[in-house]
């Protein structure tokens, strides 16, 4: 039997487990940890005359840990698109973009790439030299080979 609560229930590790909680308070106001506090308080101070149906109980487990885990799940897809979208700036580096700005198209060469909480950003030199930085990447709408 696992010491930590998270581990017997959710096959979560201690590592992941804050990062769960976190979720969980901003997404419910209260922690995994939290949840199952009321349960064990429930089985607690429960009636010895009218104990706690088993089924009731085991879906409330059940429940608990299904929660956790998609919230993992969704960490987990947050850092994989985070890291695609790293992977896929990285690529733009020394290519020639094209980006939509109000009736014209800025066109220039990517010289840095800046990686930020909002996600990566890229910085041009255009064609007379100019320099624009704080491209968002979804903003590129062309990708060229340099010439």
């Amino acid at each position: 039997m696992a010491s930590n609560p998270i581990d017997a229930l959710g096959g979560s590790s201690a590592a992941t487990s804050s990062q769960t909680t976190q979720s969980a308070t901003d997404a419910f106001g209260l922690g995994f940890e939290d949840l199952l506090k009321i349960v064990l308080t429930q089985l607690t101070y429960q009636d010895p005359l009218k104990p706690m149906d088993n089924f009731q109980f085991v879906s409330q487990l059940a429940q608990f840990s299904q929660i956790q885990q998609t919230q993992q799940m969704s960490e987990s897809l947050q850092a994989l698109v985070s890291a695609q979208s790293t992977s896929q700036a990285a690529t733009l580096l020394g290519r020639i973009v094209e980006i939509p700005a109000g009736n014209t198209v800025l066109t220039g060469k990517v010289t840095s790439i800046a990686f930020g909480q909002e996600g990566p950003t890229l910085t041009i030199q255009t064609a007379n030299n100019q320099t624009i930085s704080n491209i968002s990447l979804g903003a590129v709408s062309q990708i060229r080979e340099s010439n």
